[in-house]
């Protein structure tokens, strides 16, 4: 099982300046690229300090004058945010920068606070069919010389330029949940991106089981599935009982965002009273402890070791978490110095 990291700039008050938190960003991912893990991933969002990435592009090119190894992946471009044509080609140029090393992560997106700004009135269900039609048209604009005509698009014949570095372009990764995602992902020969939220082990091992029946009727090479999961390696029991409370405290910001029913004022959104947090009883101590790879180095190889044997290819460590630097530090460092030792 390869290990990677997933990463964000995330602004809590407005006091943090932006170009510090850059700074720790890009020393994070230094520590994954000289730590051996295979990839970096950062994503897409906008207008929330919560997690800032407008595109991630940007950050990814100059991950490549910061690292020497490491794959630079979008986790993960929102689809119905991008003309294909644009998506290609801004693809393209970045893995002619990186030298080849861009990796495309996809998704439909998540947050209705993003969709009724970019795209006033697109829900979900849109945003999925605008995802599906884009995301097969990247290899044949690479390719060269694709017309269109679609639900969503209509173009004529076009060619990227410039041409990805890297044959058949950058390896495309689907962010997948439901039956549908998954057979969509596999049947066109595109890696597979999950992660679990809510119900435990359980959840991991549905998801696994998804993507093998979308496997199990597809003719073509078994694609790659990537778990991507909060972590936090623990000194002892005491700073692992800090790590559940900072992320119940994450997880509570990320439903009201997700609910979109809370006031923003300058990319913050109003904060939760620790009464708020403590009545949502989705989101506890006891179910993040349970739900999340959260332990001393022994209790996250114990749960990554569960993860390669139901056949997860990638394990990404989730590193956005309220946390300060510090303490993310300390956290990947075990990780890279005691859990992936046990894997190599």
């Amino acid at each position: 099982m390869d290990f990677s990291l997933f990463a964000h700039m995330e602004r809590l008050t407005p006091d943090q300046p932006h170009d510090e938190l850059y700074e720790d960003f890009v020393g994070l991912c230094k520590m994954a690229d000289e730590g051996g893990m295979r990839a970096i991933w950062t994503g897409e969002h906008h207008g929330m300090e919560f997690t800032i990435a407008p595109n991630p592009f940007l950050p990814l090119v100059d991950l490549a004058h910061h690292t020497k190894n490491v794959r630079l992946g979008t986790g993960t471009i929102i689809a119905p945010f991008w003309h294909p044509i644009k998506l290609a080609g801004e693809a393209a140029a970045a893995d002619q920068i990186t030298k080849g090393r861009i990796e495309l992560g996809i998704a439909r997106g998540a947050y209705s606070y993003e969709y009724e700004r970019l795209v006033p009135g697109m829900d979900a269900m849109e945003a999925g069919l605008r995802m599906r039609e884009t995301v097969p048209l990247l290899r044949q604009i690479w390719d060269g010389d694709c017309a269109h005509e679609g639900e969503f698009f209509a173009f004529p014949a076009t060619t990227a330029a410039p041409k990805p570095v890297q044959e058949n372009g950058p390896p495309i990764w689907i962010a997948a949940r439901d039956p549908n995602s998954h057979e969509f992902g596999v049947h066109n020969g595109f890696n597979i991106q999950v992660t679990p939220l809510w119900q435990g082990v359980e959840e991991v091992e549905t998801l696994m089981s998804r993507f093998n029946d979308a496997c199990a009727t597809y003719d073509g090479p078994r694609p790659k599935c990537m778990l991507l999961h909060h972590t936090y390696v623990a000194a002892d029991d005491a700073d692992r009982q800090q790590a559940v409370g900072e992320l119940t405290r994450w997880y509570n910001y990320f439903g009201a965002w997700f609910m979109n029913k809370r006031p923003v004022a300058q990319g913050l959104i109003q904060e939760l009273t620790p009464d708020e947090m403590a009545k949502n009883k989705m989101i506890q101590p006891d179910a993040i402890a349970r739900d999340l790879v959260i332990g001393t180095k022994q209790q996250v190889i114990d749960r990554l070791k569960r993860y390669e044997d139901m056949g997860y290819d990638e394990f990404s460590f989730w590193i956005d978490s309220g946390m300060t630097t510090e303490r993310k530090r300390a956290s990947l460092a075990r990780f890279i110095d005691d859990v992936m030792p046990a894997f190599s």
